[in-house]
């Protein structure tokens, strides 16, 4: 017991009472607010966040653009300078700022701290400086993120589910406080694009993919979830590195590690429904085509490593018979790696040989391959074809010299899925410019670090003939009074219009004619100035065209073949798909129907927009 004053004497226990009432209250205020998100669908509307949370909610901070009288009705006002500034006016700082770091790493940042900050700009600001933006984002910087992620790891942003959650993982997916989660990007981090078995480091993918489903294809940043699957780790750099943030173990597999999957897909399912989309990504190559082949039929789901890699390749190389004015049934297909990438890009070439009047084993014939072992031979003393190998095995005397290889097969087209760093070498390249006259080079790893070869050393050492393109950024070539400007084969021309075409038609199951789709709509999109500049892709600023143009050709192909689930079928598709599309811009906070109440509030004079320089 304890006095307050000379007659109010209050026990603990009362204390206690108050006190748990207190929780309680603010629990059921916690529950009504969830459950008016999960009635609404969307995200917390203004008027149930008030004063300095408002500010402090990406989703609906406005930074300096907020008005006078939103200011005052939302309690903000006095929590900010007085000065205004429209949605313009940040977007132009924004762009200054990101200039102004030199290292990449400090870009993405910056980038970073913006999303944390204030959704709406971050999104505005990279949907319209997607050439410049896309690199710090998305491939080569993310990789490098990923890398140093135990360093820069500041605020949560995704799930870590671990194999310690085996038996619980639904209840941890339901800590995820959106309702309404619409597509996930999932990774174990075994394979981080080029750099190998990066454990939980692996997050920077997920969050980097579905920063571009929003940013390319207009998802709402509230429906999409990146997810890391944490089974331990085999990098033992990391698992002595005292900033590793994931499981100190040795990757968990066999079984146990199948039933986790197994458990995690059921969860997602449970909680948000069947047509959740499930990206797969950067899973290990014994891993991918397993639970491709195991979920396809049964959720929602694609790996965008061999469909979205497969789509983008062969756009290009649909776009590159306008140069050579050849069919691709009359090119031999040379591939250095027999991957996950490397199997899809053959897999989906042979249904667009098919669709040329092949036949199954013809279109196969066409296609040799090369891995660590050497090449593809039925009858190569390692042995090592299992999987989809086999179907490109060939009745052929084993080699192990990839560049006697190229000698021996004389390939037209040669597509290098293997990250290894130089692998096309010059003596390569000439050889291929030797019996070819446009030879077709496809130097498709990443990182930038991991390319086969450069744009540089394609262009030079074929005397300018080349048909080229990469995974990753190369600048523009100049050869005497030639400027050539090479086109990236990224994944980000397909992956966000798939799966917006396939949400919005409630597509159960993704076929490879969806992909093939997407194959053909990008290389629509190629234009003859483009080819004429080198690239077999359209501008990357493009990509949001794309994105709906893949969206709606989808949708059509859905419906024709009765394989959609929303109806009735729109009548405008292309309006049907933007009305669907999230908006970048600021809008008001207030409600249309505001009254102010008496007395007014106090009113002041905006500032004079005044325009920035760098």
């Amino acid at each position: 017991m304890f006095a307050l004053g000379p007659r109010v004497v209050i026990s603990r226990s009362a204390i206690a009472g108050q006190k748990a009432v207190l929780v309680e209250t603010l629990r059921v205020l916690k529950a009504d607010e969830t459950q008016k998100r999960h009635v609404t669908g969307d995200i917390i509307s203004p008027g149930q966040v008030l004063g300095i949370e408002h500010l402090r909610d990406p989703r609906l901070n406005k930074g300096l653009a907020f008005t006078l009288e939103e200011r005052q009705a939302l309690g903000i006002h006095g929590l900010q300078p007085a000065r205004f500034k429209s949605q313009e006016e940040q977007i132009e700082l924004c762009r200054i700022s990101v200039e102004r770091y030199q290292e990449d790493l400090n870009k993405y940042l910056y980038l970073t701290e913006l999303h944390d900050r204030n959704e709406k700009l971050f999104f505005r600001l990279l949907s319209e400086n997607i050439e410049r933006l896309m690199p710090i984002v998305y491939t080569p910087t993310v990789g490098l993120a990923c890398q140093k992620f135990g360093l820069i790891y500041r605020r949560p942003r995704g799930l870590f589910i671990t194999i310690n959650d085996i038996g619980h993982v639904y209840e941890v997916i339901k800590n995820w406080p959106e309702p309404n989660v619409k597509a996930i990007v999932v990774t174990d981090g075994e394979r981080i694009l080029g750099l190998g078995d990066l454990g939980a480091c692996g997050m920077g993918i997920p969050v980097g993919k579905l920063a571009l489903y929003t940013a390319l294809a207009g998802f709402k940043p509230h429906e999409c979830l990146p997810i890391v699957l944490d089974v331990g780790t085999n990098n033992q750099t990391l698992l002595e590195d005292p900033l590793y943030v994931g499981l100190r173990q040795k990757r968990t597999t066999g079984k146990l590690y199948d039933d986790f999957v197994d458990e995690f897909m059921e969860g997602i399912v449970k909680r948000y429904g069947q047509n959740t989309l499930i990206q797969f990504e950067d899973f290990g190559n014994h891993n991918a085509f397993r639970f491709l082949d195991k979920y396809r039929e049964e959720y929602c789901t694609f790996n965008d490593d061999i469909q979205g890699t497969a789509s983008v390749a062969v756009s290009g190389l649909l776009a590159s018979k306008r140069v050579t004015g050849k069919n691709l049934s009359d090119n031999k297909f040379l591939f250095l790696g027999a991957g996950e990438a490397a199997i899809g890009i053959a897999d989906l070439t042979v249904k667009a040989l098919e669709n040329e009047g092949l036949s199954l084993e013809e279109a196969r014939d066409r296609i040799w391959m090369v891995d660590i072992d050497g090449l593809l031979a039925v009858d190569r003393p390692e042995g090592n074809l299992e999987g989809h190998k086999k179907f490109y095995a060939k009745k052929h005397a084993p080699i192990k010299d990839f560049a006697a290889i190229v000698q021996e097969i004389k390939p037209s087209i040669l597509i290098g899925a293997s990250a290894a760093a130089g692998a096309f070498t010059p003596e390569i390249l000439e050889s291929m410019a030797s019996f070819n006259e446009r030879p077709i080079v496809f130097a498709l790893s990443n990182p930038t670090s991991k390319a086969e070869c450069t744009a540089e050393q394609a262009y030079f050492n074929t005397g300018g003939r080349v048909i080229f393109c990469s995974g990753s950024p190369f600048g523009k070539v100049v050869m005497g009074d030639k400027t050539y400007y090479p086109g990236q084969g990224n994944n980000a021309y397909i992956f966000p219009g798939v799966s917006l075409g396939v949400l919005l038609s409630g597509i159960h199951h993704i076929n490879e004619q969806i992909f093939l789709i997407a194959s053909e709509t990008v290389a629509e999109s190629v234009s003859e100035d483009d080819l004429a500049r080198g690239s077999l892709y359209p501008p990357l600023s493009s990509i949001k065209e794309c994105s709906v143009n893949i969206a709606c050709r989808i949708l059509e192909y859905a419906y024709q073949e009765r394989i959609a689930s929303v109806y009735p079928k729109p009548k405008d598709m292309r309006k049907y798909v933007e009305s669907h599309q999230y908006n970048y811009n600021y809008e008001p906070s207030l409600p249309q129907t505001w009254q102010w109440p008496n007395p007014p509030y106090i009113k002041t004079k905006p500032m004079e927009p005044i325009k920035l320089k760098a």
